[in-house]
């Protein structure tokens, strides 16, 4: 006589600890994501209702302290020598991406001074704000 079994077996898979995995892994690349940031300049953005992130590849840091130091990806540059030194950092690239960064407590005019040497030499300049809450 032969006797059936009641259960068949069927495979299972475990994943208890895929969740653990996870976390590990998101907890790594957010700090390694803040360790990655180019920008040293202590700043206080203006504030903008939205945020658009449509630049090229490697965008120049354009920042402008609340002293009016200019600052070419930190490297400390004076306002007459500005201008070639734009041209010589976007030199290589194809369409050229200023990111300007500037404190919040400058005025319109000092902005305009800085986006019209982009406009001068063709740049693409993208005013960076922080994000309003």
């Amino acid at each position: 006589m032969k006797l059936k079994r009641q259960r068949r077996f069927e495979a299972e898979i475990s994943t208890a600890s895929l969740n653990d995995i996870m976390f590990f892994l998101l907890l790594f690349f957010l700090i390694i994501s803040t360790l990655g940031n180019p920008n040293v300049i202590k700043l206080l953005l203006p504030k903008s209702s939205k945020s658009t992130h449509d630049v090229s590849k490697q965008p120049i840091s354009l920042t402008i302290t609340k002293d009016k130091v200019y600052y070419i990806n930190s490297t400390p540059v004076p306002f007459p020598q500005l201008e070639e030194r734009l041209i010589a950092a976007t030199a290589n690239m194809e369409e050229p991406t200023v990111v300007l960064r500037a404190e919040s407590s400058l005025t319109v005019q000092d902005l305009v001074d800085a986006m019209s040497l982009g406009a001068k030499l063709k740049i693409r300049m993208v005013l960076a704000t922080e994000l309003s809450k």
